[in-house]
């Protein structure tokens, strides 16, 4: 008996518009995601609290639990303070990090999680993945999907723009993901799931065409959409593959090799598919990818986000080794540094031209 449909990991609740916030308890009353209001909330110790203030008054049932950072220890702590009372649900309210967390520890008491974002710096607002600091430096855990996803506009024009502009990056790499799933698919039968692909492709594409700005409500919102689908693609193929490539092998060389110096996520995977697009043939897209990065404020050389032209180029050699068992354009071509260097000097005429 063939099969003939699949369920779809996805949040129940995907609510984006400006003010989504004033009505939080409403929504997750209204989902029978938690009718009697007991919620544990983590926050940040720094903007959190101010939200913390806002929300408190009408959130009376919710306790609040302060994050001290992105790491493992953190995300360990967070669960054993909210094991057995009792919550409906665990809310993450904040930027990746505290999402983070708050995936990973719901998980590991078993409570949905509710994930409200206070930034647009990348996809992992919606992913199953938790991204958490450790001992040998940073591991990504598979954690369920959240079960809502709540983005307030109003909130997110109060974050710094850099993160908006660092989302955009993030979206765009989807692109060059795919580009190289399916390059892997033809090199090495790989095996692509179409619906996961098109998700993420469709996502990219809306950011990477759209007109607008990043203080544009409707532009906004469509970066907002892409980042959540670009979650659930992950979701449908069980694995990071839909949106993440040589752009993301390229900037965890940059977190490894320079962890203290290393830019926003966004900002680097941006940089590093214009150049993968580039390194593919697919030249007319990488001077797309570049002239759409530079309206928006982001990088396209590694020199505006301090790294040297050596530097780069040791990032894109040492790039495959962040991945083992990851096939992208880097793989295949497995280029020397002279010949990165060259691609380079290549890159740069083209995008200047």
């Amino acid at each position: 008996m063939p099969v003939l449909t699949r369920l779809i990991p996805s949040p129940v609740v995907v609510d984006i518009a400006r003010g989504a916030l004033d009505d939080l308890a409403g929504l997750l009353a209204d989902q029978r995601i938690s009718s009697s209001g007991k919620l544990a909330i983590a926050i940040s110790g720094g903007s959190g609290q101010a939200l913390r203030e806002k929300l408190s008054p009408v959130l009376p049932g919710a306790a609040w639990y302060e994050v001290a950072d992105g790491t493992i220890d953190s995300a360990v702590k967070l669960a054993d303070d909210i094991k057995g009372k009792r919550y409906d649900a665990v809310v993450g309210l904040g930027g990746g990090k505290i999402i983070d967390v708050a995936k990973y520890a719901a998980a590991r008491v078993g409570l949905p999680m509710v994930a409200v974002a206070t930034n647009l710096s990348h996809d992992g607002i919606c992913s199953p993945v938790s991204i958490l600091d450790n001992d040998n430096g940073r591991g990504s855990y598979g954690v369920p999907t959240p079960i809502a996803m709540v983005i307030d506009l109003d909130v997110i024009r109060d974050a710094p723009v850099r993160f908006i502009r660092s989302g955009i990056g993030d979206a765009i790499s989807n692109i060059s993901a795919i580009a190289d799933w399916e390059l892997s698919h033809r090199i090495n039968g790989e095996q692509v799931d179409g619906l996961a692909a098109a998700m993420a492709r469709t996502a990219g594409e809306a950011v990477l065409r759209h007109p607008g700005g990043v203080g544009d409500d409707e532009f906004l919102t469509v970066l907002s959409e892409s980042l959540v689908l670009s979650g659930i693609a992950m979701s449908i193929s069980g694995d990071t593959r839909p949106s993440s490539g040589a752009c993301h092998e390229i900037s965890h060389a940059f977190d490894l090799l320079h962890p203290k110096r290393s830019a926003l996520h966004g900002e680097q995977v941006g940089l590093g598919a214009a150049f993968a697009m580039h390194l593919r043939g697919a030249r007319e897209e990488s001077g797309l990818f570049a002239d759409v990065l530079r309206r928006h404020g982001l990088p396209v050389l590694p020199e505006e986000i301090g790294f040297s032209i050596d530097e780069f180029v040791n990032a894109v050699e040492y790039a495959p080794q962040t991945r083992p068992g990851r096939f992208t354009i880097l793989e295949h071509l497995d280029l020397s540094a002279d010949h990165i260097r060259d691609a380079y000097a290549d890159y740069v005429k083209t995008i200047s031209s």
